[in-house]
């Protein structure tokens, strides 16, 4: 039980010594003969020196060989991450066509099979998007997820149309026809000085079909008004194209390795 104190208890005068402190543990740490020694030597502040006790002069670090290994583990721990993060950097692609409901969602699902089969998925960022937005939030066109679907190619992109950003994010920017690539130039310039984009933006757009080597068209056809026999002659220009784009970013970027 909690002693009750009132006014007629007797208090210890101030002079009284104290029978313990609480936050010492011995009572030699506030015996007024014990010396007080500076941790750090110092000149600058003379009242500080005790004169009883000796000089201590100051030390250098580098003398010490545990110092420097520290100093030393420390600075290439922190090159080796700045190193990492440089190496570990995605390459992004961007395939661009009209609606991205149709050969765009179909060329980033083949490149991304692509990339997948050659244990690469990690390295890349790869997307699609359209120069128009009417599409915005569908899914690709049922047909080319069939004839995608028949050569083990998934295509489970959301339309989306191309936005400033992207100009930033993307280390290339395919288009698959002449139309495409004329529309996303456009957009950049109506952005670059809005959005303060990279003045050399406009070299990351590309054609598709430049990276063909087994075909000669120039264009990936839009095959939306066609048939089932439109799409298939898109996947076969798109599988064509990505290989060889796919080679070119290899051969320009040695940083890329497979896991």
């Amino acid at each position: 039980m909690r002693p009750y104190l009132n006014h007629a208890t007797t208090r210890p005068s101030s002079s009284a010594t104290p029978p313990y402190l609480p936050c010492y543990h011995h009572s030699h740490f506030l015996s007024p003969k014990t010396s007080f020694i500076p941790l750090f030597h110092s000149t600058k502040y003379p009242t500080l020196q005790n004169p009883k006790s000796p000089s201590y002069p100051l030390q250098d670090p580098t003398n010490f060989p545990a110092f420097v290994s520290l100093v030393k583990a420390s600075m290439a721990s922190s090159a080796s991450s700045g190193r990492a993060a440089t190496e570990t950097k995605p390459f992004s692609v961007l395939f661009v066509c009209l609606g991205n409901i149709c050969r765009s969602p179909a060329a980033e699902g083949v490149f991304r099979d692509i990339v997948k089969k050659k244990g690469l998925d990690s390295k890349f960022n790869i997307d699609s998007a359209g120069t128009i937005n009417y599409h915005e939030g569908n899914l690709a066109d049922p047909r080319m997820r069939a004839a995608s679907k028949r050569r083990d190619i998934e295509i489970t992109s959301i339309s989306r149309p191309i936005r400033p950003s992207d100009f930033r994010d993307f280390d290339l920017i395919i288009a698959m026809d002449k139309r495409n690539r004329e529309d996303i130039l456009e957009a950049f310039n109506r952005w670059k000085s809005r959005d303060k984009l990279p003045a050399d933006a406009y070299k990351k757009v590309r054609l598709m079909c430049s990276y063909c080597k087994k075909h000669d068209e120039t264009e990936v056809p839009d095959p939306y008004y066609g048939g089932a026999q439109g799409f298939e002659k898109v996947l076969d220009l798109l599988e064509d194209a990505c290989e060889s784009l796919l080679d070119n970013i290899l051969a320009e970027n040695s940083n890329i390795h497979g896991s």
